[in-house]
């Protein structure tokens, strides 16, 4: 959970690091950035500042917002009704972000989980993503991600998005972030 006061400084962080991509947000756009802490009360460590620009029955685009060292916790797209599950590309815009996916482990993969919650990390084949590299994860595979030292933005592109239907490691995750006060 996280406060009314940390929600309005993680969404000006977010528009920032879409600034330093070269991204143009309209104000509506900022006012949408969803902020996820996914139930950890960690976003620093463990987030996403996330703008979904559509999300239609065939197709979603988003924008990530990741602060240095960020991470979204390792997790997968499971099959919904007759979808096998969410298909997606990233695109590193801007920063760095380190990509783990079901593979051969790599011999000195860069990134570390987040405190605490290494036991829920079990894949560690890593993909280096740099701005203009990008990287599609198949439906049903095992990722999860994390910021370099300056942060990063990744550009989302993928069939229809169900977040509320991703599978985590981590028992503790939950996907949408509650708000004190809300």
């Amino acid at each position: 959970m996280i406060t009314k006061d940390q929600f309005a400084s993680y969404q000006h962080a977010s528009q920032e690091l879409f600034q330093k991509a070269g991204i143009f947000l309209t104000e509506e756009e900022k006012s949408k950035i969803e902020i996820a802490d996914f139930g950890l009360g960690e976003f620093e460590q463990t987030g996403l500042g996330v703008l979904v620009y559509v999300n239609t029955e065939r197709c979603c685009a988003k924008e990530l917002a990741m602060l240095p060292s960020q991470t979204c916790p390792e997790h997968l797209h499971p099959p919904v009704g007759d979808s096998p599950g969410k298909e997606e590309t990233f695109r590193c815009r801007w920063g760095k972000v380190f990509l783990y996916v079901d593979g051969d482990p790599s011999a000195s993969p860069q990134c570390r989980p987040p405190g605490g919650s290494e036991n829920h990390y079990t894949i560690w084949h890593e993909v280096e993503l740099n701005p203009g590299g990008q990287y599609t994860i198949f439906p049903g595979t095992k990722h999860w991600f994390q910021a370099g030292p300056d942060g990063a933005v990744v550009s989302e592109f993928s069939t229809r998005s169900t977040d509320e239907n991703d599978i985590f490691t981590d028992p503790r995750i939950a996907r949408f972030t509650k708000i004190a006060g809300s």
